[in-house]
């Protein structure tokens, strides 16, 4: 399990521990963390659980691939440290990974 802590538009800090091999967006549902939708189910389809990832941690996540480049083109409130949860997998390196969601999703 990997600890990971996403952090409402408001402040709101929400600790879980996520199985390694899921992904961020899983985490966050499985554990009722509000703000991450997932409309589509994690199919990479609708940027409802969209995320911004610290700098320190953008190197220990694999690069965006061109569907999620193209979904965050569409999210009003995409910065260049945002990611799709749902694209983003769970392992022991992401450990303590602090991540914050946009107002638009609350």
């Amino acid at each position: 399990m990997t600890k990971v802590i996403f952090i409402e538009h408001d402040g709101t800090e929400h600790e879980v521990d996520a199985e390694n091999g899921t992904n961020l967006m899983e985490a966050a549902t499985n554990n009722l963390v509000p703000g991450i939708d997932a409309d589509c189910g994690g199919a990479c389809a609708c940027a409802t659980c969209m995320i911004y990832v610290p700098d320190e941690w953008t190197a220990k996540l694999p690069p965006k691939e061109d569907m999620e480049e193209t979904m965050l083109d569409f999210c009003e409130h995409a910065e260049s440290n945002s990611r799709l949860s749902c694209q983003i997998q769970v392992s022991d390196e992401l450990e303590g990974i602090r991540v914050t969601m946009p107002v638009s999703q609350h």
